[in-house]
């Protein structure tokens, strides 16, 4: 089918707690290995033309620039008519969770997307490191514990100056959330975190559920091929059966499983024919013998954080990390 004859998907929205509205499928950039900016920028501009209108970034993926590269050559080509029809999430990298660093870190963002606001601003990770030590992993000495009050404080004080729509938290667990919901003026709208079949979240999604919190799911399909992720999620048995038995991909039956879940998903593929199968999601389910076989997987993490880990640091243990949640 030639591109002009290609219908755009429409995905759906749901309402965070701060009033504005998310697209329920978001197209993540963070590539490995990296493919460097012009792939990026290419990919983000095919995806536009598919329908994708949600995409995540973060100063730790490199990809803050070709995503607004991106953006602008999509108004110019008439692709989108302005800013406001995409959705933009960047996050905060732990070396600048200090709350003296978190406006300026936050202004350096929108300069390198060339961009007046984000839609949504999280706190990547719940540690912090030395200021201006961006590296990944983080050495072990750096890993210092986070002040929480002030750093969210100051996330606050962003979203009141309307350089972010919302604001919210990545890898945190029920413990965390509910340390930050006590102290926080503004609740956190969002909580991105490691979400697929082999590590099901059913906890926290219902935490997050009574707190309206809305859960973003990350590695989907489960990353492999990426220091973050494990081939768990590609080498499960019954996903293969379910894909094969409804005529849908692997793939498609991992994204619906989580899309059921009641949250939002990022999916990260720069593969033009991917992009367009991961957009068909919203016109079938799964159904209960489905989610039952799913729910019956063993469960396990991909990205269990160890690099977080340090014997003199905050999180002397995995367990530490995620307050059990593992």
């Amino acid at each position: 089918m030639g591109e002009e004859m290609r219908a755009i998907v429409k995905v759906p929205v749901a309402t965070l707690s701060s009033g504005k509205t998310i697209p329920l499928l978001g197209f993540g950039t963070a590539a490995y290995p990296f493919v460097g900016s012009d792939g990026v920028k290419s990919a983000i501009l095919k995806a536009i033309k598919l329908g994708y209108r949600h995409f995540d970034t973060a100063a730790l993926y490199m990809t803050e620039e070709s995503l607004g590269d991106a953006i602008a050559e999509a108004l110019q080509l008439g692709l989108i008519r302005s800013r406001d029809e995409v959705f933009i999430t960047s996050k905060l990298y732990c070396c600048d969770a200090h709350p003296d660093r978190v406006l300026a870190a936050l202004q350096n963002t929108l300069k390198n997307l060339k961009m007046e606001y984000l839609d949504l601003y999280l706190i990547h990770w719940p540690v912090r490191v030395n200021p201006g030590n961006f590296m990944f992993p983080p050495a072990k000495e750096e890993l210092l514990p986070m002040d929480y009050e002030n750093v969210w404080s100051a996330m606050e004080e962003c979203q009141k100056l309307g350089l972010t729509k919302s604001i919210g938290v990545s890898n945190f667990s029920c413990k965390k959330l509910q340390n930050l919901l006590a102290i926080a003026n503004i609740p956190p709208a969002v909580n991105q975190v490691e979400l697929n079949p082999i590590w099901q979240q059913g906890k926290l999604i219902k935490f997050c559920k009574a707190t309206d919190i809305l859960v973003t799911a990350y590695s989907p399909l489960g990353a492999n091929g990426t220091p973050w992720g494990s081939s768990g999620v590609a080498e499960t048995q019954v996903l293969h059966e379910i894909a094969k038995a409804r005529g849908k991909t692997h793939a498609q039956v991992c994204l619906k499983w989580v899309h059921q879940q009641g949250v939002s998903v990022l999916v990260k593929s720069f593969n033009e024919e991917r992009m367009e199968e991961n957009l068909a999601l919203f016109d079938w389910e799964l159904n209960e013998d489905e989610l039952e076989k799913i729910s019956e997987i063993p469960q396990r993490r991909g990205l269990p954080g160890d690099v977080f880990v340090s014997a003199n640091g905050p999180f002397k243990s995995v367990e530490d990390l995620w307050d059990g949640e593992v």
